[in-house]
């Protein structure tokens, strides 16, 4: 518990902490995409623009694979800092809690059997709606299809995600249902006036109060899906939405459409809760009674300054990073230490083979 902050409800944090130390974990990692990643200057999620695509999915094979299929190397940042999915993998193969992948509209699709949802991808929000409010329906339709499914198979479902740009889409979706939001991003100078821009002009198009009607105009695909998953998951699980900025617009669009705050938590890096620039643990308490926890990796102690990126503001969460990694210590008994050992070992297997 010493790697752990709580935030939010802390009685059903610990509550949460202590059950699932002799309980089973399942990851479940949602890919999809919004063309307002394609915006000059608002993500990192690529080492290029033209790689952005292929980020969702090469996150995808290398958690499978340990290498990519669809690219040569795995997804970086244009100056060579990796992936938060070599955090992920590192947390899921220490302590053997299995995982899958899911489709929900990403514009490149892995080489890996996955759940095919039929999403599209979203639209570049700064200019169109992002979706149809059908799009929309069906998206938590089929979320809660595949939510209850996964949660059957296990006693705590964790949810991650890939989805470039996805912190534009949240923050809109975080301020057109009303709640007052600052949102991280994956580069350390946070470039807040273009995103500000983008959701600004996003939200003149808004002409409903209904949830669905604002996250068609400027949400993304994998918010309703997600939503979906908990909305039905919760009912027969515990639910960890592992993510940041993300997953509070998931939490936000899910607290509209209702699910089981008793089994649900929120788990994300000390990057993102430390993060000057966002509010993330005051929106959990705007949003819903559930806990938030929040684990530190100790990568500022690692000898790879690729690693030490993280805690210097570049990525700090992604692919279900900090969830997998509650859970990889839930279960395992490992403390930050053990972790950055294990992690250190992966970068260099990783680097070796660049």
């Amino acid at each position: 518990m010493e790697n752990f902050e709580l935030h939010g409800n802390i009685s059903n944090g610990n509550s949460f902490v202590e059950t699932m130390k002799s309980g089973r974990f399942l990851f479940s990692f949602v890919m999809s995409y919004t063309e307002t990643c394609e915006v000059p200057g608002i993500t990192f999620a690529g080492a290029d623009m033209n790689s952005i695509q292929f980020t969702p999915p090469a996150d995808a094979e290398y958690l499978h694979y340990g290498y990519c299929k669809t690219i040569d190397k795995i997804p970086m940042t244009p100056d060579g800092k990796p992936t938060p999915g070599l955090l992920t993998k590192t947390a899921l193969e220490s302590s053997s809690i299995p995982h899958l992948t899911i489709n929900a509209g990403s514009k490149v699709l892995p080489q890996l059997p996955f759940i095919e949802t039929g999403l599209q991808f979203g639209k570049n929000i700064s200019v169109y709606d992002a979706m149809t409010d059908s799009q929309v329906s069906h998206a938590v339709d089929y979320g809660r299809i595949v939510g209850r499914s996964l949660a059957s198979l296990t006693d705590c479902l964790v949810i991650g995600e890939s989805i470039p740009g996805g912190t534009t889409t949240a923050l809109a979706v975080l301020r057109g249902l009303g709640f007052d939001a600052k949102v991280s991003s994956s580069i350390p100078n946070n470039p807040v006036k273009l995103k500000n821009q983008i959701v600004d002009s996003a939200l003149k198009r808004i002409d409903s109060d209904h949830p669905y009607s604002i996250v068609s105009k400027v949400g993304d695909p994998m918010i309703p899906f997600v939503a979906g998953m908990l909305s039905s998951a919760a009912d027969v699980s515990k639910v960890m939405l592992a993510g940041g900025t993300q997953m509070m617009a998931v939490l936000a669009f899910a607290s509209k459409i209702g699910f089981n705050e008793q089994n649900t938590v929120i788990g994300t890096t000390s990057y993102i809760t430390n993060d000057q620039n966002a509010n993330f643990t005051n929106l959990v308490e705007q949003i819903a009674d559930i806990p938030a926890i929040s684990v530190n990796p100790n990568l500022e102690s690692s000898k790879y300054s690729g690693l030490n990126a993280f805690s210097e503001g570049f990525a700090k969460e992604g692919v279900g990073a900090g969830g997998t990694i509650i859970s990889s210590m839930i279960k395992t008994g490992n403390d930050s230490t053990k972790y950055l050992d294990l992690v250190e070992k992966e970068y260099h297997r990783l680097f070796t083979l660049l």
